[in-house]
């Protein structure tokens, strides 16, 4: 009996990863059940690439900005956009939500445990940013003739370094918050100066020299440039993907020394 146990009984690890699975694939459903991400993260800076790209004034090529369109500036912005909305925002408050309730303490004594949930909100945090992305390019290109990254490589290294970096921050502010309207408010304090350092209002080459070497040092900053450099075919230098990795790195580490279950 115990020979036929060991040979039936799926691996450890097999249990493991399909626990796992389907931690991401329920955390998946309440991430869209929320709207949070789906509505403020891909719904919003959809619809304001929609209106921008209907003015033809935006769609005029700028020798200041290499030969890109306004428009064509605007599109990584509200990229970028998609993945603040669902690092400062939606992951925090859905974790401290959990904090709050009791569920990350519950889970402490089960032998899945409070990781794999933080596990599978970063994946499905991750997942809804993609699938935006993806879907800003596509908008942008079949709607208004935007051109996809001329350096697709450099594009796909740019995005996960800042995704990477913006949910390392988020798992930072979640760690910081004690409940959910404390991490809402953190998440929005640093998603408005972020933006405005992405060239979501002003454009970064139209900033002073002081704000312009401001923005090269924060996360979205980083990403515009980087984003830029693969927008114009090369490969982004070394600096803003330095900077990103840097984000990442101790983002997480913080918030993984400081995270509260409790």
């Amino acid at each position: 009996m115990s020979a036929m146990t060991a040979t039936t009984a799926p691996p450890v690890t097999a249990r493991h990863g399909s626990t796992t699975w389907r931690l991401i694939k329920a955390e998946s459903r309440l991430c869209v059940r929320d709207k949070v991400g789906p509505l403020w993260g891909v719904g919003c800076p959809l619809i304001v690439l929609v209106i921008l790209g209907s003015v033809p004034a935006l769609r005029e090529r700028q020798e200041a900005a290499g030969g890109l369109t306004i428009f064509e500036l605007y599109v990584p912005v509200l990229i970028l956009f998609n993945l603040a909305i669902l690092a400062m925002t939606a992951l925090p408050t859905t974790l401290a939500g959990y904090r709050e309730n009791g569920v990350l303490r519950r889970m402490r004594t089960t032998p899945v445990g409070p990781a794999r949930l933080l596990t599978a909100q970063l994946a499905a945090n991750f997942a809804i940013a993609l699938v935006a992305m993806v879907l800003f390019l596509a908008v942008a290109g079949l709607g208004f003739g935007v051109r996809l990254p001329q350096h697709l490589l450099g594009f796909t290294v740019s995005w996960l370094l800042g995704a990477a970096a913006l949910l390392a921050m988020g798992l930072l502010v979640t760690a910081l918050a004690r409940g959910r309207n404390a991490a809402s408010a953190i998440g929005t304090t640093l998603f408005f100066p972020m933006m405005f350092f992405a060239g979501l209002w002003v454009p970064i080459t139209q900033m002073p020299p002081l704000l312009q070497t401001i923005s090269h040092y924060t996360p979205l900053g980083a990403g515009m440039r980087a984003f830029q450099d693969a927008y114009l075919g090369h490969f982004p230098s070394a600096a803003p993907l330095l900077v990103l990795a840097a984000y990442a790195a101790g983002c997480a580490l913080v918030a993984v020394r400081w995270f509260r279950w409790e």
